[in-house]
């Protein structure tokens, strides 16, 4: 068995256009019988400041966020388990980018596994892309999936 990538990292943010990139990822893991990581990102911001309109107690917010995250990595373990795979679930708080990396470090990934918009142009200067700045800045090898 060829065994090129040991560990793979999915992240997922719930949304149709990531359905496409957890496929791809369950695909790899089950070729290569690798171990799948699955991890959803909670994108808090925490610079509530004297201007802000938003109330600093974000408990709601961040029950909401973790309900989404578990919906996004339970997605992902059932297309996982249809294919006779486990996966390790993780949901973290943070900057997305940072957050993704950091756990593909830690854990010794050796690829991970991403959707993407699509954006392109101004849209992408203009909001950035988690996508773009993890291939950017990241030691191991990214593969995007396009929607």
């Amino acid at each position: 068995m060829n065994k090129t990538y040991n560990k793979i990292l999915i992240a997922t943010d719930g949304s149709e256009q990531n359905k496409k990139a957890v496929t791809h990822a369950v695909e790899l893991a089950k070729h290569f019988d690798a171990e799948l990581h699955a991890v959803y990102v909670m994108d808090i911001k925490s610079d509530f400041g004297p201007k802000s309109y938003i109330s600093p107690d974000v408990s709601g917010l961040m029950a909401f966020l973790r309900h989404e995250g578990e919906t996004a990595i339970q997605y992902v373990e059932d297309i996982a388990k249809n294919e006779g795979l486990d996966i390790k679930k993780w949901i973290v708080q943070g900057h997305p980018a940072e957050e993704i990396m950091k756990l593909a470090e830690e854990q010794s990934v050796d690829l991970i596994v991403m959707g993407t918009l699509g954006r392109s142009g101004i849209e992408k200067f203009l909001l950035g892309s988690v996508a773009d700045k993890v291939i950017r800045s990241s030691k191991i090898p990214v593969l995007i999936v396009r929607k």
